[in-house]
């Protein structure tokens, strides 16, 4: 992209900026911001480790943990509308089945840590992840609703692990948009200010986690759906390596055999410290062998960072209570300043490999249940007069990739594929496996719903780490001024993802971690 193209880019999204903000304010000012129900239940301020210990050894009993944040959902899911579909009274009958399991006694307690690290504790899922039984849409307004027959690999992990499934979470359709939102569900709001946005497309998991009406989830991430989310409600989202977690059993799915480089469901958790227990049990057994239990000495680890506004050249200005966070975070670990230049093709190459990706699920493409695919054409004319039944990413994403696929020449196209290549050594050369990268999310905290349709290309911070393959999670450091989180991204290379939470653990310990957004006295 030359230097032109990209100025005329920056031109055309701050005109865009003007129908977009005034829209988004006009969204906002309808929604009455109201504090959530006090945390009365101490059950509910336990970090997931402790929890399955006490569960295991008989202290605590998984269905009054449960009990406990069922009622948390129904308390707080009237104000956020972070819920799709719900299994409570299963859940309750899950928990009660591995009480009278732990009354029995026919497992020990370190033989339950190792095969089933969180048994009983209860869990939410994103609801573009099949749960048998539960409502697997992806988001979409469908004329019969699309119910998973079966777990997704992940899912089937997290139950083999001992978790209970409370329910599925809100998405936006097909995951293809940064704000939370369908015509099926509607929108999520952030539990900090009802009138901001909590990010997606895991905003359904992030609402929940912040507002203590979960614990751990699952979350996916292809382009920072796990990250931004966590950083806009304080909580810590973690995007594994690439296929240490299995990335089949998703609505959108995809043929395309790089879909896992790119794609992969992640973690999200309240507490650092429960980053690890939580990727254990989701790890695929057949995928990229992580060390989550490596101990990881944090005065031998190398820390680096790069020091500007963004590298591509079209991204807004890092707001001053972020840079001030990052530069906290900076001097903590004493990081040396590096700059990689390549990373000024960070949206390039980024949107250039997941738009040529293949066979992705899209509205265009084959119908499961039979139903005629859209038409790029017609499909615009539509929306444009108010008659689709798709929202605007799920109706751009076809003309975005005709373009692609068939303007850009296949020259620039190897260039960029050449420039992702060089990239990829540049960082893993630069981190090894003793090193880490600290690096902005988002140039800003959470903005009011829908204004990041005019702040797309900020989103390359997070999604240049898809398109490498490197692991990458969101960490609270702090709130800025307007009392919203700040979250600062961690990135490693492949396979050391245990350095990753090594660092977010410390953070926590530094900054205090997750603040409990404004509730009642």
């Amino acid at each position: 992209m030359s230097w032109a193209i990209r100025r005329l880019l920056r031109g055309a999204m701050h005109l865009f900026s003007w129908f977009v903000v005034p829209y988004a304010w006009a969204v906002s000012a309808r929604i009455r911001h109201k504090k959530l129900p006090a945390i009365e239940n101490p059950l509910l301020q336990i970090p997931a480790v402790t929890l399955a210990a006490k569960i295991r050894t008989g202290q605590l009993k998984s269905e009054d943990v449960v009990g406990a944040y069922i009622e948390r959902c129904r308390q707080v899911n009237p104000i956020l509308n972070a819920i799709v579909e719900d299994r409570f009274e299963q859940a309750l009958e899950d928990a009660r089945r591995i009480d009278r399991e732990v009354a029995q006694g026919l497992k020990s307690a370190e033989q339950m840590a190792r095969e089933t690290p969180i048994l009983g504790v209860p869990i939410t899922i994103k609801e573009s992840l099949a749960v048998q039984g539960m409502s697997n849409t992806g988001g979409r307004k469908l004329k019969n609703k699309r119910i998973a027959q079966k777990d997704a690999p992940v899912v089937a992990q997290v139950r083999k692990s001992g978790g209970v499934i409370l329910l599925v979470s809100n998405t936006p359709e097909l995951c293809m948009c940064w704000e939370t939102y369908n015509k099926c569900t509607g929108l999520t709001k952030n539990p900090y200010n009802q009138q901001r946005t909590v990010g997606g497309s895991s905003g359904g998991e992030a609402a929940l986690i912040s507002s203590a009406a979960s614990l751990i989830g699952v979350t996916t991430d292809i382009a920072g759906s796990s990250r931004l989310p966590a950083a806009f409600v304080g909580v810590f989202g973690h995007k594994p390596s690439p296929f240490a977690v299995s990335p089949y059993g998703h609505n959108p799915s995809c043929e395309d055999e790089s879909w896992g480089n790119f794609f992969t469901p992640g973690a999200m958790c309240r507490y650092a410290e429960d980053l690890p227990l939580l990727l254990r049990a989701m790890h695929d057994p057949e995928g990229t062998p992580l060390t989550l239990d490596s101990p990881v000495n944090l005065t031998e680890l190398k820390y680096y960072y790069m020091d500007n506004d963004g590298p591509t050249g079209l991204t807004q200005p890092i707001e001053p209570d972020i840079k001030a966070a990052i530069a906290g975070v900076v001097n903590h670990f004493n990081a040396q300043k590096v700059k990689l230049k390549r990373l000024i093709w960070s949206l390039d190459i980024s949107m250039c490999k997941m738009l040529r990706m293949k066979d992705i699920e899209t509205i265009y493409t084959q119908q499961k249940d039979g139903a005629p695919n859209a038409t790029i054409g017609k499909e615009l004319l539509k929306y444009l007069f108010g008659c689709s039944d798709s929202d605007l990413p799920s109706v751009a994403i076809g003309p975005m990739q005709h373009i692609i696929q068939n303007y850009i020449p296949n020259s620039r196209l190897a260039f960029l594929d050449e420039q992702t290549e060089l990239l990829r050594k540049d960082f893993t050369d630069l981190l090894g496996t003793n090193g880490v990268f600290i690096y902005p999310i988002f140039p800003n905290t959470a903005h009011r719903h829908f204004e990041i349709f005019h702040k797309l290309v900020d989103t390359s911070y997070m999604m240049v780490f898809n398109t490498l393959g490197l692991p990458a999670a969101s960490c609270m450091v702090g709130m800025d001024r307007n009392k919203l989180p700040i979250g600062v991204q961690i990135v490693a290379s492949p396979g050391q993802d245990h350095l990753i939470l090594a660092v977010a653990k410390e953070l926590e310990r530094k900054y205090g971690g997750w603040v409990p957004p404004p509730m009642e006295k």
